[in-house]
């Protein structure tokens, strides 16, 4: 292959879709309001994180500070939403970050983002799943457990104990036909889905709030100023605590601002899941205002959430007490209030229930996006009578369903972290690339671009050029390294940081400060003039903060969890360079444009020569 042709490809990589495609017609049915976004972001993400998270991170992490995590991982996922709530403005289509990435900075990273997004959705389905079956087989007494641990228990490393025959159903049951009534649920239509969230996230809410209230009128505001000394006065006798444990120092941050951090970092995973809303786009009656309204509706509502069952569990008993796995029916029956337990059960369910078609309901839809753009099967993209991507529905709910009958996911689910936090990364990069592009429909090939010079960095001109666009890319590349470099270092120092050495002072603080001198040269870059129903404040502040925090998130993550990532991601590599690249949609539509071109060229030229030589006979 010649070198021209090898540029030529590589440059195909990066083609755009435009906002507006020639040819291209939605096909969903726009019914759902503001209240169903807000319902479908607070269920997909006020989930088994609520009923089981907290309690695990108050008693080994955070201690009553807990409440702090909360609030700074909050933060964290705002800086996301609101990222994510500027491209719903803009581009309200079916495909969430996939979409974002495509119109912003190519093919190739929009199917990487795709794929991530798909990871993070199915293992995110088969995981719930499979904590709805616990929780439920807990309720009736482990039968499940009992019976199917003798009968087929499967003794092979990376497998469940057992095939989980009900979690699988329950996929099935809710991506697949009610036979009885002859109709679907998530393929019967998005309206129809979002009433089942709604009532569910409701009994939801009405539990957290009795918890809430629990910890209002039983709690004892001693439990946060503990001391050490008061650990095992009182309490020998409720629960074994192991010697070698260690619960911090007493007080209300016993294991210091560290720990305080680090359940942060933690708390940031059960903000996860508001990003299902992006996939909506071409299903709202009114995007551009409901899509950033429910994202940042749907992410105060669960902090307020996470907030309030937090603080309530370290009121009702001291930290060191809670249970890791089922910390609010034990912190009831520790006050007295044994049957609270049921009301909890019933509350855990239904948020269980949530989550789950919070996963399976966006997971379809970019599917169908992909599909639709080629980069994916064709017969993904088939669309039933009730306007409702059926076969994507179908296919990835039988993906999801295997996966929770046969494997033990526990491993993978830090995989689904991997995925999202990369969506959440690209996206933050996208809306620099966005806010700063001259044109996002122009085409680079066409537009001149200016020679790089430093003057024109620091003193760049009023309005956005081709230069300009081009130098913000640059700085946006040397941005994600620098994130990536600064959170190594920080990660692989932390004790040297600690104890004040110059050399990693000296690391830091260059990292640091390069990576203000970048931030402060795109600030002083033009911005484009194209507004938005809503746009994120603090541009390039907002989007480079949340970058750093996404990429440091996934730095902290295991070598066994990128490994089992490479290998995904270079699943979804082959299925696209054997098959999307040469089904690309958009690659077709330039293909079409370019020899409309030549056509109207060559006609051109034909009529001007015929009129020169009749001027020449004349």
């Amino acid at each position: 292959m010649s070198g021209a042709k090898i540029l030529l490809f590589l440059q195909s990589l990066s083609r755009r879709k435009p906002l507006e495609p020639e040819g291209e017609v939605s096909n969903f049915r726009r019914c759902l309001t503001t209240l169903d976004l807000v319902a479908l972001g607070v269920g997909s993400t006020l989930g088994a994180g609520v009923y089981v998270l907290s309690g695990e991170v108050a008693r080994t992490v955070a201690g009553p500070s807990i409440i702090v995590s909360f609030l700074i991982a909050a933060v964290a996922s705002v800086f996301a939403g609101l990222c994510y709530a500027e491209f719903g403005a803009r581009v309200p289509k079916t495909g969430s970050a996939y979409l974002y990435s495509y119109v912003t900075v190519g093919e190739i990273w929009a199917f990487i983002t795709g794929w991530n997004l798909l990871l993070s959705y199915v293992i995110g389905t088969s995981s719930v799943a499979r904590a709805w079956s616990g929780t439920f087989d807990d309720l009736i007494g482990n039968v499940i457990a009992n019976s199917l641990g003798k009968q087929a228990a499967m003794n092979l490393p990376g497998l469940a104990p057992y095939p989980d025959f009900f979690a699988a159903g329950l996929i099935i049951f809710l991506a697949g036909k009610f036979h009885n009534l002859n109709c679907w649920i998530l393929a019967f239509g998005v309206k129809e889905s979002a009433i089942v969230n709604k009532v569910f996230t409701a009994v939801n809410i009405l539990v957290l709030l009795f918890v809430i209230l629990s910890g209002a009128v039983k709690g004892d505001i001693n439990n946060w100023y503990i001391g050490k000394d008061s650990f095992l006065d009182g309490y020998e006798n409720y629960t074994s605590l192991n010697a070698t444990s260690r619960y911090g120092g007493g007080g209300f941050f016993p294991f210091g601002f560290e720990g305080t951090l680090a359940g942060a970092a933690t708390c940031f995973y059960a903000f996860v899941g508001f990003d299902c809303i992006a996939t909506t786009g071409e299903e709202v009656q009114n995007p551009q205002k409901s899509i950033p309204l429910g994202i940042v509706a749907s992410l105060l509502i669960c902090f307020l959430a996470y907030f309030g069952v937090s603080a309530a569990l370290t009121l009702l008993m001291p930290y060191y007490l809670l249970s890791a796995h089922s910390p609010l029916p034990v912190a009831f029956t520790y006050i007295g209030w044994g049957p609270a337990k049921y009301v909890v059960a019933v509350g855990s369910l239904c948020a269980l229930s949530t989550s789950l078609l919070g996963s399976m309901f966006p997971m379809p839809r970019v599917l169908f996006a992909m599909a639709r753009d080629g980069l994916l099967f064709r017969p993904l993209n088939k669309m039933s009578d009730r306007q409702s991507p059926v076969i994507a529905t179908v296919a990835s709910g039988v993906v999801a369903a295997i996966m929770a009958l046969l494997f033990d996911l526990k491993a993978l689910v830090d995989m689904m972290s991997i995925g999202t936090l990369f969506a959440y990364t690209l996206v933050a990069i996208c809306i620099l690339i966005l806010r700063y592009q001259a044109d996002l429909g122009e085409d680079s090939s066409i537009s001149k671009l200016e020679p790089f010079s430093i003057s024109g960095i620091i003193f760049p001109p009023s309005q956005v050029t081709p230069r300009t666009s081009k130098n913000v890319s640059l700085l946006s590349v040397s941005i994600i390294f620098l994130a990536v470099v600064g959170s190594l270092v920080i990660s692989q120092s932390a004790d040297s940081l600690q104890a004040l050495e110059w050399w990693s002072l000296l690391c830091v603080s260059i990292i640091i400060l390069t990576l203000v001198f970048s931030t402060l040269i795109i600030w002083r870059q033009p911005q484009n003039t194209i507004k938005a129903a809503f746009m994120v404040p603090f541009v390039p502040l907002l989007p480079v903060f949340s970058t750093f925090v996404n990429v440091y998130l996934m730095v902290q993550l295991g070598s066994d969890t990128w490994i089992r990532y490479v290998v995904w991601m270079a699943v979804g590599l082959i299925i696209y360079f054997c098959y999307g690249v040469q089904h690309s949609v958009q690659k077709q539509r330039l293909q079409h444009s370019q020899n409309h071109v030549s056509i109207h060229s060559i006609t051109t030229t034909m009529e001007q020569n015929f009129e020169s030589g009749e001027d020449f006979n004349g």
